[in-house]
């Protein structure tokens, strides 16, 4: 009885009460937040307005989530925080990730699912925006603050990347029941996307379906029902993401185009963990200035400094590294190479599962004189073929999600659990007893989850708690490994014999 909970159970007084106790003002809270989530010079005239949270300072602020309304046609309203100057419902504001401005239709704070119009919002309070749509996390800054020349915009700190807890591990296929709303759907997918930023999704080009990746089960359900209320889809079974991982360094690879007027020398080897905790962590990516991430690289990771200034890309997980001195017309080519690299680390070659934790290093490249000789499919085919090759000699294997599970459960229904969770592989690491209940940490891989909510719910009668959290990717057991591959393989309509050098062969430049 809702009325009833209402009435003797009411929640909006102690939680308010909880928030005005414990909670730190704005003006408290960002003495020692900002230099924790902001990059810039403190001492600068920015900083000390950030520091005391300064209504009158420059605007600076962030989106830090997006609420889409199912009673609005599924508006998109972005929620966020001033942290210094003042958000006038006026103002046009740049958005730094994105190189762009907008303008604000509605500005106000959220009261439940509307919004309240407010003109101005000063410093240290939150706000409601309607106007445009944005990924969580955006940083923003008045439009007239932004300097005009490009090197300066590139020289601008965001606020740190929000990080989540979490890996898209569990997937499902989606696609439109009727094909000619494919362009509605990838629309309609991609705003969910932005409102769950832990989520992923890419299309596959041969089938049309969009793969859509999330957390958990249960969110991939909810985010199919929302995608489903705007366009009919047909939603597949659900599968896990592996990854393809490295093991040890490859030998150098030398390679040439299709019309042998471009080559190259690369090799690979695994990224070290630190330096793909700082990739993880956003600490080091593809947006940051080239000598802010080389100074990461050399005080965190312990990177030479001449080669952490010669990073061409970041993704996945993985670096693209330039190991040349004094190539010519490299400024052509980058862009190729880069867009080659992240289509290579999404579909790789084992299972055309993503790749992680591989830093490629290409040491020697001929570039040719004519542009037509250096269009994307010459260059592509010559850097795939490279990288294939290498991946093939660096001893590749299958890497499985691992999850952390937290069980909550009656006394005397503990033993039926941890049966349940060593039965799929799942491993024990602590059996506490809590009151009436007894709680079971531990690790189980991704893919014995998938079902396991039945099992437990049966086993105590519906009476236990449970949650999982990312931990991590372990290799899939050697007796498992090859198998696996083969179910995968057959799942998405590959053949099933292991791929070997035979397909790249054409590629090798042999040189006399």
């Amino acid at each position: 009885d809702i009325q009833w909970l209402r009435d003797n159970l009411p929640l909006d007084e102690p939680m308010l009460r909880m928030i005005v106790d414990h909670l730190p003002d704005p003006v408290s809270a960002s003495k020692y937040r900002i230099p924790h989530i902001w990059g810039g010079d403190l001492n600068s005239e920015l900083g000390q307005s950030l520091i005391k949270s300064d209504p009158n300072g420059k605007l600076y602020g962030m989106i830090t989530k997006i609420f889409l309304d199912p009673k609005r046609n599924y508006q998109a309203t972005l929620i966020g925080r001033v942290f210094s100057g003042t958000f006038d419902q006026t103002d046009s504001i740049y958005l730094l990730n994105s190189d762009s401005s907008n303008r604000v239709k509605r500005l106000g704070v959220m009261e439940i699912t509307d919004l309240l119009d407010i003109p101005r919002i000063p410093a240290g309070n939150l706000f409601a925006l309607f106007g445009f749509v944005c990924p969580a996390g955006e940083t923003f800054m008045l439009t007239n603050d932004v300097p005009k020349d490009r090197e300066e915009r590139k020289k601008l700190h965001p606020f740190e990347k929000i990080e989540y807890a979490c890996e898209a591990v569990y997937s499902r296929s989606i696609k439109p029941k009727d094909p000619h709303e494919i362009d509605k759907l990838d629309e309609i997918v991609g705003k969910w996307l932005k409102a769950n930023p832990e989520a992923e999704y890419r299309r596959d080009k041969e089938s049309g379906e969009f793969i859509l990746s999330g957390i958990d089960p249960l969110q991939i359900e909810i985010l199919t029902k929302r995608i489903n209320n705007q366009v009919p889809i047909i939603i597949g079974e659900p599968v896990i993401i592996y990854r393809e991982k490295i093991t040890k360094k490859s030998k150098e690879f030398h390679t040439k185009s299709a019309n042998t007027h471009n080559r190259m020398v690369l090799y690979i080897e695994p990224l070290d963990e630190i330096t793909e905790k700082l990739i993880e962590t956003g600490k080091i990516n593809d947006l940051q200035n080239q000598k802010d991430r080389a100074q990461v690289l050399r005080d965190d990771a312990g990177w030479d400094a001449k080669e952490a200034r010669r990073i061409v890309d970041v993704y996945q997980g993985s670096l693209l590294v330039n190991g040349t001195s004094g190539l010519q017309r490299f400024d052509r080519v980058k862009s190729y190479l880069s867009a080659a690299f992240r289509d290579w680390l999404g579909n790789c070659i084992i299972a055309k599962e993503p790749a992680a934790g591989i830093k490629a290093v290409f040491l020697d490249m001929v570039i040719h004189e004519d542009p037509r000789h250096t269009q994307y499919g010459q260059i592509a085919g010559m850097f795939f073929s490279a990288l294939s090759l290498a991946m093939l000699e660096a001893d590749p294997h299958l890497f499985e999600p691992i999850q952390k599970i937290d069980i909550k459960t009656p006394q005397g229904t503990e033993g039926a659990v941890t049966a349940i969770i060593s039965k799929r592989r799942g491993r024990i690491t602590n059996v506490n007893p809590e009151g009436e209940y007894v709680r079971i940490t531990g690790q189980i891989p991704a893919i014995e989850t998938l079902d396991i909510v039945d099992d437990i719910r049966g086993s105590t009668q519906g009476r236990a708690f449970f949650g999982y959290e990312f931990k991590g990717f372990e290799k899939v057991p050697a007796s498992q490994e090859e198998d696996l591959i083969i179910e995968i393989r057959k799942r998405k309509g590959m053949p099933l014999e292991m791929p070997n050098s035979k397909s790249w062969d054409r590629f090798i430049y042999k040189r006399t």
